[in-house]
């Protein structure tokens, strides 16, 4: 079963960071959630994540995919956390993949891994003129560039999740879940 990590900061969006963990899950990727420190994490809406294990648990752990959920401060809190950038830039050297959503492409760009790559952020939140190598198209709710995935913010949570599903799982996977989501009728 292909793996996940999904870092949890404190004051990420809870919508984003659920909507992940919960459809991967959904495709029988091994989610493993960890908090930057130890404890709850309460999210940017009062919502308190109970995470798996810590980030030190699984520093020297490997996963198909690295996924950052957005929201403010969690995002600033990646950025600022030298674990979270040296485990982007070995995923990325390694060419597995790595995702961002809403805020969090900034933690992407920081870590070097957007150079070069077309990416989609929330609007606003990651300034282009900060990051000249990195061309922005923020009209897509998901980019793939290669071995790196961003989306827009809460409302393209879901159809990030499911394009993560479908590079991970494959296309009939991906369907299957969606199917089961009832997100159209018919």
């Amino acid at each position: 079963m292909p793996t996940a990590l999904i870092p949890l900061a404190a004051g990420c969006e809870e919508l984003e960071a659920v909507t992940l963990i919960d459809l991967l899950r959904r495709a029988d990727i091994t989610v493993t959630t960890a908090s930057l420190q130890p404890g709850p994490v309460t999210a940017s809406r009062g919502v308190v994540l109970l995470a798996d294990t810590t980030l030190d648990a699984v520093l020297d752990q490997t996963f198909d995919l690295i996924v950052l959920p957005g929201g403010l401060p969690g995002a600033t809190h990646l950025q600022q956390d030298a674990r979270v950038i040296a485990l982007l830039q070995r995923q990325y050297a390694a060419g597995r993949y790595a995702a961002a959503i809403c805020a969090a492409p900034a933690v992407l760009a920081h870590a070097g891994v957007l150079d070069g790559k077309t990416a989609t952020s929330y609007p606003g939140c990651v300034a282009a003129a900060d990051y000249p190598q990195v061309t922005f198209n923020n009209a897509a709710p998901v980019v793939v560039d290669g071995h790196v995935v961003t989306s827009r913010g809460p409302g393209t949570a879901m159809d990030f999740a499911l394009q993560l599903i479908e590079l991970l799982q494959g296309r009939a996977c991906r369907d299957e879940v969606e199917r089961g989501l009832v997100r159209q009728l018919g």
